[in-house]
């Protein structure tokens, strides 16, 4: 029988939020681009010159976008499944297979730059006999060792026996431990050669550098490029190499790529199509993509530069995504500098006039007021500088804010922490400013070592730290002892705006998600409901309700966090009062969590569709920061009730009435 009739293929694919990257809010990891292809596209072209006539897509509203960017002739016939809500991978595994029997299913991610051969996936889930096989990347540097998940699976048509006909159901943790159950069999393989596939800027680059390691020439029209001081180095035509460029492989450069004199590249490197590097930068380990410009003096090291995304010379760039910024901003600014320029004299003659008055007013007022100005021009500088030395990583911490939904509170920490030192004004001023010299510099010089150890051993979270540890060095070095006694509260408030460690998220992560599952059942079981757990899938009569990762309440207990320490920062009570608050911020986010995953399993087997269960599942995160507010603040007037004697007296006279 031909192989497409034996064998259907899925391909997931994510949305353009899967990857998290914000150099490309756009584009799904499945349309990042390899040389001259999307991986979706390599994908593809590499399935169908092995026969096979038929793929299904599966995204979450990507599928107009997906189709688009297919170019290429004689590609198999496409079905693409589109689904508002996540249906997981077991989900679209079921929504896409058709109803014959002996159809042998192939699983792929989207994300993939060097997919297996069919033969051998279909000889290594022979040659283990089972139901369903999980394929493993090689461990590196050890032959035939598993390493990480390569998201490739391999699945006999009765596999589908096992998936729920309707919501959310994954591969891993519900159709695995479904089937061995039921006493199915279950296989893991390693493949020959990594898969590469990536989910973030960091695996898409470790893939581009395994994929140049064995680089298919067959795949882009290439040739050697054979000067002296050029090594590993593969070009396409058009392709124009400045005298004194310094190139080292593997590298790619597409067509029409061109590289100035002094320009230095190191690989594993791709240049994309059209992509100007201008006189002395420097590309290392990095992807630039179509139409990308270099600025003069740049340094990029391990990075992903957007379509058409320009880096201004003198720029130094490590381990970010560069992302495309609109030309016509760039042109306004390019238009502002260049009248600028053109009206020097005049604009020299403006100022000064009105220097002069501002000197002459500033002057009257410093003699007025008698203001010492010493310590305030001094905090003025400091702040300057902090911006200019910590503008990466307070760039790194807003991108954090803006793409992480369990972090998202804390760009509300320094404006709460701002309000807090405005309330607490009036006690502050009062202190005297005595400098700590010796001990400011002291933990400024302590900040500085931690954020070195964080840039030399590639630890974002010690580099984070150091930014709130220097702020406190300066408030000690340029106020003194007594008035960062009474900041100390506040700057401490500034360390839940830092995303924990990953070693942290992730050890926490699975408990609370477990947590979350089980306390759910539990507040069902008590509400009289019918309830069966696997896993972190929970069935409530006939609808099942999975439990995310997401929704595991890591959101809202660094939401409360935040929410707890104002209220103790604000609030005039007993240290121990405030520290019961603090405290209670935890189990309080944990049981708003229960609640939110609890109504959401009610609702789910009242309404269907769609449409209702994504209103109600995004509602009812909302509703739960109310409803903490009024715990925490039922919680206050419990303590005041405790605690508080009554403010009267009252006397009652007690007289013998003679008979």
């Amino acid at each position: 029988m031909p192989k497409e009739k034996l064998i259907q293929v899925i391909i997931l694919a994510g949305d353009h939020s899967f990857a998290g990257c914000r150099a490309t809010p756009y584009l799904p990891t499945a349309l990042w681009p390899v040389a001259n292809k999307t991986a979706l596209e390599r994908l593809l072209v590499h399935l169908a010159d092995q026969g096979i006539k038929h793929v299904t897509i599966c995204s979450n509203g990507a599928d107009s976008l997906l189709r688009r960017t297919i170019h290429f002739e004689n590609h198999p016939k496409l079905s693409f499944l589109s689904q508002d809500l996540p249906i997981g991978t077991a989900g679209c595994l079921r929504d896409s297979v058709d109803n014959v029997t002996n159809t042998l299913y192939l699983v792929f991610p989207a994300n993939i730059i060097s997919p297996p051969k069919i033969d051998e996936l279909i000889k290594a889930h022979n040659e283990g006999g089972s139901d369903l096989t999980l394929m493993f990347n090689p461990k590196p540097d050890d032959n035939g060792l598993m390493g990480e998940p390569a998201d490739i699976y391999i699945c006999n048509p009765s596999v589908i026996e096992y998936i729920p006909k309707t919501g959310y159901f994954d591969i891993k943790e519900g159709l695995i431990p479904e089937m061995l159950r039921a006493g199915k069999t279950i296989h893991a393989a390693v493949l020959q050669n990594h898969a590469g596939n990536f989910r973030n800027r960091e695996g898409y680059l470790n893939a581009i550098a395994n994929y140049l390691e064995n680089l298919p020439e067959s795949t882009i029209p290439l040739k050697h490029y054979n000067q002296c001081n050029l090594q590993n180095v593969w070009a396409t035509t058009g392709t124009k190499i400045k005298q004194g460029a310094h190139i080292t492989g593997p590298t790619v450069l597409m067509e029409g790529v061109y590289v100035s004199k002094g320009a230095v590249i190191i690989g594993p490197t791709i240049i994309g199509r059209n992509v100007h590097i201008s006189e002395n930068s420097t590309i290392i380990n990095s992807v630039l993509w179509d139409n990308a410009q270099i600025g003069s003096k740049c340094t990029i090291q391990q990075c992903i530069v957007d379509y058409s995304a320009r880096v201004p010379s003198n720029f130094y760039i490590e381990e970010q995504s560069v992302p495309f910024k609109p030309a016509s901003v760039l042109n306004s600014v390019r238009s502002i500098l260049e009248s600028l320029k053109g009206n020097t004299n005049k604009i020299y003659c403006m100022l000064q006039a009105h220097f002069s008055k501002i000197n002459k007013t500033l002057s009257e007022w410093i003699k007025l007021e008698k203001i010492k100005i010493a310590p305030s021009l001094a905090l003025i500088f400091v702040c300057l500088a902090f911006l200019w030395s910590y503008w990466p990583g307070l760039k790194d911490l807003w991108n954090i804010w803006q793409r992480s939904d369990e972090y998202s509170s804390g760009l509300l920490v320094p404006f709460i922490a701002a309000y807090i030192l405005i309330a607490r004004r009036h006690d502050i001023i009062k202190q005297p400013i005595k400098p700590a010299v010796f001990w400011g510099l002291s933990a400024l010089i302590l900040a500085q070592a931690i954020r070195f150890f964080g840039l030399f051993f590639m630890y974002r979270s010690a580099i984070r730290l150091s930014i709130v540890l220097s702020i406190a060095a300066v408030v000690l070095l340029l106020f003194g002892w007594q008035i960062f006694r009474k900041a100390i509260t506040t700057l401490l408030l500034l360390c839940l705006m830092l995303p924990w460690p990953n070693r942290i998220q992730t050890a926490v992560t699975l408990p609370m998600q477990r947590w979350a599952t089980s306390s759910a059942v539990f507040c069902l079981e008590m509400l009289g409901y019918e309830v069966l757990q696997e896993g972190n899938l929970i069935h409530v009569g006939s609808a099942t309700v999975a439990v995310a990762e997401a929704c595991n309440g890591l959101r809202m207990v660094t939401a409360f966090f935040v929410i707890s320490g104002m209220v103790v920062l604000l609030v005039k009570r007993a240290w121990w009062e405030k520290l019961i608050i603090l405290l209670s911020s935890l189990p309080i986010a944990l049981l708003c969590n229960t609640i939110r995953l609890t109504i959401t399993a009610i609702i789910f087997t009242i309404l269907s569709g769609e449409y209702w269960e994504k209103i109600f599942h995004d509602f009812g995160g909302y509703a739960m920061m109310p409803l903490a507010l009024v715990i925490i603040v039922t919680e206050l007037w419990l303590l005041t009730k405790l605690t508080t004697l009554p403010t009267e007296q009252h006397i009652i006279i007690i007289e013998r009435q003679n008979g």
